[in-house]
């Protein structure tokens, strides 16, 4: 029986709610229909899959571009293509309206009730086999859509040509689009409850277009990947933890100014990081983003790896090549907030679907960004599977999640009346609480041997605290709080640290409260606040020095340890994402001293446990000088979990000290295995060498030593 003309007039205008329901294949008492609507044909005929036998011809139904036609129904259920004319070239085209649904039900129920543990392995783009037809099958979560259609290359860009099917139990559009392939680039085209015609990238797309295209780009989903022997061990609490935080557009550049390739960076960037010692490479965000100025923390496409550098493929052995030289990925991922670009999640289907509708709640004036509405529980949904699809199908070690404060407050940085109390009346997101401990929960059952780190500025009780008792299950945060004491410290000229010696003894009281990072990251050398060696006072000595001098605190303190490339050779310039680092400093003996230090210190830190083990451990730690305010000099112990220690001793003046007396835990030889100033690093080479502990009791032991402290400087001792 022909359509209505209404019905016609509504798929012209892709209007249709419902296009399975007439197009494709279609029994009434008059036999089986086949409609198709394909805009630009000529001509359209119907021919058996198999054979190529003609069935029918479809008659074009009035002045629309609807074909139709009567077909033989045994023939026509055992397949059928479409024979096209489009007046310039003939196709012949499998009718993706033959076709049965993609998600099965048991995928319907669990991403209706928000609980798929991985969702991408249904929503987004995934080539499949259906029928003997080779095709990609779409589906993308858009409930309040009055249509939503998959346009690409493969139908000129026209959304009447591949509308899709709602699955209005869990508000999902599906479509198995034939002949789509690999390679092949796509948008959703979406029509809101209010007529609005809106062009999106895909939420779940595996890859992108490089900016300042938006198209998302059909490829396989990665195959699972489990962690190599030996990586679950490097990644506890108790292990070495030496990360080496990098930008990959600007870490280096080849011709001046174009980026490096995974695979180049695979080949330069991680055999320099393990011969500098460090443990693992934390990558700034490379989830798919629009503006380079965001260096990635304003993400479009969370499962795309950014085409900036290469293939999906090309981060895989990127990936691959760190663990094969012994060093854990780490990636920055951000679930706090996302761009208001219009091909992006917000108002996705044209409403406030991934984001709160209430700006109060879900703009962020800070950054001009949309905040995920962690309510839903599509969205937590979204999230949580995005964390475990960078864990499992690319293999990385760990993610650090960055701005974690702003996910548990819900006055952050916002003025009075300008937030919205939770339902207790409190400030506090407990939405986003739950999906921070669900995150966590899921990974640590999931991907064991894999570990998050928060990024979190505040005082909030247990964020690495297991949430089955009560934390938010983090195994590792940021400790900002010792990173910016230590900084306004070490930025003071020595003459004022006297006066505030308790920006050195304050991180002490909470050192062991959680899993701390011990982080000098990319936040601290932007934004006018220089490069870590333009925040020593002094001369050009001085600044080298004290330099140095923090680097052997920082490695001597309890924490695992984070540095943003460029601080491991003194970088003089501010960071600038534009552009590479300043490698030619490594021509001049200071800055290549400091990354001999550096090297140096990495590879003590990871063979001796006293520096590790207990990091995390209030037993693993000892003050032994924490008064000395008049000559600005600490010292302590760290201790492993079978006694064995390593003693730190910092001196925080330029001043050089002859015979400072140091009580010892023990008695016996004692070899300095660090001195900062070392002439080897560029120092003026005062130092001790090996010292006998004498049977003087002082500061409440027994035995003491009787050292030389160079100037700006520390020292690591361990018995002879």
């Amino acid at each position: 029986m022909p359509l209505p003309e209404s019905e016609i007039r509504a798929l012209m205008r892709a209007e249709h709610g419902d296009p399975f329901a007439v197009l494709g294949p279609h029994q009434d008492e008059a036999g089986l229909w086949v409609r198709a609507l394909l805009p630009g044909a000529r001509t359209v005929a119907a021919v058996q899959a198999s054979s190529g036998w003609p069935l029918a011809q479809l008659e074009r139904q009035g002045d629309s571009d609807l074909f139709a036609a009567l077909v033989p129904a045994a023939e026509a259920r055992l397949g059928y293509r479409l024979q096209v004319d489009w007046g310039t070239h003939t196709s012949e085209l499998d009718d993706p309206y033959r076709f049965p649904p993609v998600l099965g039900d048991t995928d319907v129920w669990l991403l209706a009730e928000g609980t798929h543990l991985r969702p991408f392995e249904q929503l987004g783009a995934h080539l499949r086999q259906i029928d003997g037809v080779q095709g990609t099958a779409f589906a993308v979560w858009a409930p309040n859509a009055r249509r939503v259609s998959v346009v690409g290359d493969f139908n000129n860009w026209d959304g009447r040509r591949h509308m899709m099917r709602l699955r209005r139990e869990c508000g999902v559009w599906e479509i198995f689009a034939p002949h789509v392939a690999a390679g092949d680039a796509y948008e959703y085209e979406i029509l809101s409850s209010a007529g609005e015609v809106l062009r999106k990238s895909d939420p779940y797309g595996f890859a992108a277009r490089l900016r300042p295209q938006t198209a998302s780009v059909v490829q396989p989903l990665p195959r699972p990947t489990a962690l190599p022997a030996g990586r679950a061990q490097a990644n506890l609490r108790d292990a070495p933890i030496s990360i080496y935080e990098v930008h990959l557009g600007s870490w280096r550049r080849k011709n001046g100014h174009e980026w490096l390739s995974y695979r180049e960076l695979a080949e330069t960037l991680v055999p320099y990081a393990r011969d500098l010692g460090f443990t693992h490479i934390e990558l700034l965000p490379i989830s798919e983003f629009p503006f380079d100025g965001s260096w990635g923390y304003q993400p479009i496409g969370l499962y795309a790896p950014t085409s900036r550098f290469g293939t999906p493929e090309d981060f895989r052995a990127f990936v691959e090549a760190a663990h094969a030289a012994g060093l854990g990925v780490i990636l920055d991922w951000v679930p706090a907030h996302f761009p208001t670009d219009p091909h992006g999640l917000g108002r996705f289907d044209g409403t406030a679907l991934y984001e709160y509708a209430d700006p109060r709640e879900g703009f962020h004036h800070d950054w001009n960004t949309l905040i995920f509405n962690y309510a839903r529980t599509e969205v937590r949904n979204y999230l949580v599977g995005n964390a475990l699809y960078w864990l499992e199908r690319y293999g990385v070690d760990g993610l650090r999640v960055d701005a974690v404060a702003s996910m548990l407050y819900r006055d952050y940085s916002r003025p009075a009346g300008q937030w919205v109390p939770n339902a207790q009346g409190g400030r506090e997101n407990l939405e986003a609480i739950d999906f921070l401990r669900r995150m966590n929960q899921v990974v640590g059952v999931q991907r064991p041997g894999a570990f998050t780190v928060a990024e979190e500025s505040t005082s909030f009780p247990g964020v690495t605290r297991p949430p089955e008792h009560g934390g938010l299950g983090f195994h590792f945060k940021w400790n900002m709080g010792w990173m910016n004491d230590t900084l306004a410290y070490v930025g003071l000229d020595p003459v004022y640290r006297p006066h505030h010696h308790q920006q050195v003894t304050f991180g002490l009281m909470y050192a062991h409260s959680e899993n701390f990072v011990l982080p000098f990251s990319h936040d601290e050398v932007v934004h006018g606040k220089g490069s870590m060696i333009g925040r020593m006072p002094g001369d050009e000595w001085q600044k080298f020095a004290g330099l140095r001098n923090l680097y052997g605190y920082l490695w001597a303190y309890p924490g695992k340890k984070l540095l943003f490339m460029g601080g491991e050779f003194a970088q003089y310039a501010e960071w600038n994402h534009e552009r590479s680092l300043d490698w030619h400093l490594l021509d001049h003996a200071p800055h290549a001293g400091i990354q001999r230090l550096v090297r140096d210190l990495n590879n003590v830190y990871r063979h001796f446990p006293a520096l590790h083990e207990m990091d995390c451990e209030a037993p693993g730690f000892e003050w032994i000088v924490h008064d000395d305010k008049a000559h600005s000099v600490f010292a302590f112990i760290r201790r492993a979990a079978d006694g064995r220690f390593v003693l730190a001793v910092c001196n925080f003046t330029p001043v050089v000290r002859h015979g400072y007396r140091l009580g010892v835990p023990a008695e016996g030889a004692y070899r300095e295995i660090i001195n900062t100033d070392h002439a080897v690093y560029g120092g003026s080479g005062v130092g001790n060498g090996v010292l006998a502990a004498e049977a003087v009791p002082w500061q409440g032991r027994s035995h003491s030593l009787q050292m030389t402290l160079p100037p700006l400087a520390t020292l690591l001792w361990v018995l002879v």
